[in-house]
């Protein structure tokens, strides 16, 4: 299990399951069901270490592209580039930092409410399942650092999701500029956009056992 997008002394992070060998497991309805009984938001098998061919699922769900799996699954490979059945997503190691890049438009559409500050994000409860949002607001907008909470609704044991890169790449898209978040407990991800649509997202991974 690997943390991803942990914070600046190594706490927090998404957690993250990855079945390193995945031909052992090649059926989708037997992956979707270990997916479920991790309880992790993400768990990746993966089919081809060298080539970084991977397969992604929620405790209910399969998906093509998802963030923090694919920035923590590229620092435990250590490959340029992963393939994910949304399509190829580079990847590169910068010191403590993993990277990603990627289409924002791959991920799921999400509703994204901005407030007026950060200390309104940190109060907010858990709203009822149905819709997925992602909830901001700029601590210090000069300096591109958000606060930001994510509440996935799909009703599947993941009330808030702790650090999630694929809404990140989508935010930073819409702002149109490098961004610092502070996500959940105390995550930390990175972004910077990228030529031709492409948006790069980044964070600090554990592995945890």
């Amino acid at each position: 299990m690997l943390r991803v997008f942990c914070g600046p002394r190594g706490g927090y992070g998404n957690e993250l399951g990855v079945v390193r060998e995945g031909s052992v497991m090649p059926d989708h309805a037997d992956r979707q069901a270990f997916a479920a009984k991790l309880g992790f938001s993400e768990t990746v098998f993966v089919d081809d270490p060298e080539r970084g061919v991977i397969d992604i699922y929620t405790p209910t769900l399969r998906l093509p592209f998802a963030g923090h799996p694919c920035v923590g699954t590229a620092w435990l490979l250590d490959v340029p580039e992963l393939l994910t059945p949304a399509g190829l997503v580079g990847a590169r190691l910068d010191g403590e930092f993993s990277w990603i890049e990627a289409v924002p438009e791959w991920a799921p559409p999400r509703t994204f409410r901005k407030y007026a500050s950060a200390a309104e994000v940190d109060d907010l409860s858990v709203p009822p399942p149905g819709e997925w949002i992602y909830a901001w607001a700029w601590e210090d907008e000069a300096a591109g650092r958000i606060r930001a909470r994510a509440f996935p609704g799909r009703d599947d044991g993941i009330d808030e999701d702790e650090a999630t890169g694929a809404a990140a790449l989508q935010l930073t898209a819409q702002l149109g500029r490098a961004l610092n978040i502070t996500q959940g407990a105390g995550s930390q991800l990175l972004t910077a956009p990228q030529p031709h649509g492409w948006v790069e997202v980044g964070g600090r991974v554990f592995l945890e056992r």
